[in-house]
């Protein structure tokens, strides 16, 4: 039997150092198709598309789809003003990424949000956003790393049981839950929510603040690519 398919999309961005060309780019770094390749998976990137309608198509292809991380969320999308400190709007990346998670929800497809993704995910059931926070992130380009506890009879906790360090860069985090979600890890140091999934027996729908592409822990990936496995069968 074929590998399952995992999607994961992609930054739209300006390359400036791809040869001689300066021109739009739909960029992912390295780790991630890495991280879904060493879980058994086959990795497909899906940049933006000028129709998010089309987002239901490309998720029905797919055995499970990853949301990267990446730049701030518009904080329109929930309702608020923007801070001072958040970043400039990525709003054809939101459009796209918001449909292709509801795709994702609709269909009952494996779905992981990784940083920008589990906020999205947040978002994208009614949920708010802290604009600001201090303390996790490394310097300019660099990953820091904190401890996050599992909370027990999670999903998360039946993939990692115990408290793990993670690679992590963000300076935003989840506020107000979203409908349905609950939370499945937070910061031992502080405790800023780290993962929050869909409980019960709906499916694998799962988003963590921290980067699990940096590190060489691959056990969320794994658990996502035997969830897709498992949901084809």
């Amino acid at each position: 039997m074929s590998k399952p398919l995992i999607g994961i999309s992609t930054y739209l961005e300006s390359a400036v150092s791809w040869g001689v060309w300066h021109l739009p780019a739909a960029l992912l770094p390295a780790g991630y198709h890495r991280l879904v390749q060493r879980a058994g998976g086959l990795a497909v990137m899906l940049p933006p598309d000028d129709a998010p309608a089309s987002a239901a198509a490309v998720v029905s292809h797919l055995d499970a789809l990853v949301i990267a991380g990446g730049p701030d969320v518009e904080p329109v999308r929930y309702g608020a003003e923007p801070h001072e400190r958040t970043g400039p709007p990525a709003r054809e990346r939101d459009a796209w990424e918001l449909a292709l998670i509801e795709a994702a929800l609709a269909d009952g497809v494996p779905l992981l949000g990784i940083c920008r993704g589990m906020q999205l995910l947040n978002v994208a059931r009614g949920g708010t956003l802290i604009q600001h926070l201090d303390g996790h992130v490394g310097p300019p380009g660099v990953f820091d790393r904190h401890e996050v506890e599992p909370v027990p009879g999670t999903l998360l906790a039946r993939i990692a049981p115990e408290a793990v360090s993670v690679p992590t860069y963000h300076h935003q985090a989840v506020d107000r839950l979203g409908e349905g979600l609950t939370v499945s890890a937070r910061a031992t140091r502080d405790g800023t929510l780290e993962a929050v999934e869909v409980p019960g027996d709906t499916g694998f729908v799962l988003g963590v603040q921290w980067h699990p592409e940096a590190g060489e822990d691959v056990r969320v990936m794994r658990a996502l690519v035997d969830a897709a496995a498992a949901a084809r069968d």
